[in-house]
């Protein structure tokens, strides 16, 4: 049980991080131009100048960081739902759990609120073995 949750807990934490800075900092400065965004915003706010060295970084980190944001998230999916299984955890909380690792800053929710629960309900498990004195 330690490992899983160490797994989960290291995942949920990598990919919410990437997250909020996939949202928070490089899609305002790769998006944020006056223009339409993703074909349903119809003006964005003009906080860059468009073909700036800012709106390219800002490009260049929602581009490489999105699809490691991507890649990391299966891993992340993986990692939780076999803590879910192994500590036995209802359907909708496994599913909770899950989603929020799509919504920045509530997936740490997420992760506390699970890991509050693990330690919970698996203390036992979860507590250091004791080792017999050295002879």
């Amino acid at each position: 049980m330690r490992g899983a949750l160490l797994r989960y807990r290291v995942m949920a934490s990598v990919v919410g991080v990437l997250l909020v800075v996939l949202f928070f900092v490089s899609t305002p400065l790769s998006n944020f131009d006056g223009s339409s965004m993703w074909g349903f915003i119809p003006v964005t706010p003009d906080w860059v100048t468009p073909g700036s060295p800012v709106q390219e970084f800002g490009a260049t980190v929602s581009e490489f960081l999105g699809v490691a944001h991507g890649w990391l998230y299966m891993i992340f999916l993986v990692c939780a739902f076999l803590l879910a299984r192994r500590a036995g955890w209802d359907l909708g909380f496994t599913a909770v759990t899950l989603l929020m690792g799509t919504v920045p800053v509530l997936s740490f929710w997420a992760e506390h609120r699970a890991t509050r629960r693990v330690r919970a309900e698996h203390a036992d498990e979860l507590a250091t073995p004791v080792r017999p004195p050295a002879a």
